[in-house]
């Protein structure tokens, strides 16, 4: 959870410091970091709790996922953010991706520095020394293991015991169940807009014209899986009627315009003829009205809100 949460709608400050502090379930509050990062000059903390050893960290990935270009991620420490080194590199890739930095405060790292990078490329090969090392006394134990007469991996799952399958089964229900819910707030809510009143095949399309990877296939799976959890209702599983082609051309425009909201309507007209998408009366020329029309149909359909509808001609 968070003391103060991202806010993206209202300007904000270049350069602005977002603290994360984050304690194992069975310790006491996050008072300590808090302290130190308000210190720092975070206005913005993030809290979460959860074991060190645990790669869920909903409110970290929330964070990165929402953090804009030019702000810091601020730590204490190291350990307070990631796992592993591994796991502490890649939540730096994806912040530099974004155009964002991180630092902690107890360690020398601070990725908006030339030090700090240099520091990190430390890492980064000790990171690489660690996963060789790892992965040749992993080959040396599965060797002198085959020499005894012992197979690699659980016996329990290579035997096919109810227990074993039992557990692993649970275990990956458990990581896939942390993995849609990582973003389910942005995804989610277009879902329950748009089902079931459109396929799942045009649902995924303007998901992933709005930035998701998903296939109708996996989209449908997760949403499945959050109607059991009792996080969806039912009815988004309904099949969809029929939908005559003027619909589908609709969620077609719907999605270039807001994969990129600056085009023209004269400019999404040449795409779908690139596209060789026919009108609604199955012409191979589109005009910026026909356009317009379906856009405005997205709109009374709840595709598109009003200000995503203020094109220019």
């Amino acid at each position: 959870m968070a003391k103060s949460a991202l806010n993206h709608t209202s300007p904000r400050p270049a350069g602005r410091l977002i603290g994360y502090a984050r304690v194992s379930t069975d310790e006491q509050a996050t008072e300590a970091q808090e302290l130190e990062l308000r210190s720092a000059g975070c206005e913005t903390i993030v809290e979460e709790y959860g074991s060190g050893a645990s790669r869920a960290r909903p409110a970290l990935a929330k964070l990165v996922r929402e953090i804009g270009a030019g702000e810091t991620l601020v730590v204490v420490r190291l350990d307070r953010l990631a796992r592993s080194v591994p796991h502490l590199l890649e939540v730096i890739e994806d912040l530099n991706a974004k155009g964002a930095h991180f630092r902690s405060l107890s360690d020398p790292i601070d990725t908006s520095t030339p030090q700090g990078m240099f520091s990190l490329q430390v890492l980064g090969a000790v990171a690489q020394l660690e996963r060789a090392l790892i992965s040749e006394r992993t080959k040396a134990g599965i060797k002198a293991a085959k020499a005894r007469g012992k197979l690699p991996g659980n016996p329990g799952i290579r035997e096919r015991r109810p227990e074993a399958l039992a557990k692993m089964t649970a275990a990956q229900k458990a990581a896939y169940g942390v993995r849609i819910q990582a973003n389910a707030d942005q995804w989610l809510p277009i879902v329950r807009r748009m089902r079931p009143d459109h396929t799942w095949d045009d649902v995924a399309r303007f998901l992933r014209s709005r930035g998701f990877d998903w296939t109708p296939e996996r989209l449908r799976r997760a949403v499945k899986w959050m109607v059991a959890e009792g996080m969806a209702g039912k009815d988004l599983l309904r099949k969809s009627p029929p939908r005559p082609p003027e619909d589908r051309l609709m969620i077609l425009v719907a999605g270039i315009h807001a994969s990129n909201p600056e085009l023209t309507l004269r400019e999404i007209a040449s795409q779908l003829e690139r596209l060789h998408a026919r009108t609604p009366r199955g012409g191979t020329k589109w005009s910026p009205s026909s356009v317009k029309n379906l856009i405005d149909r997205a709109k009374r359909s709840g595709l598109l809100s009003v200000n995503e509808t203020d094109l220019p001609g």
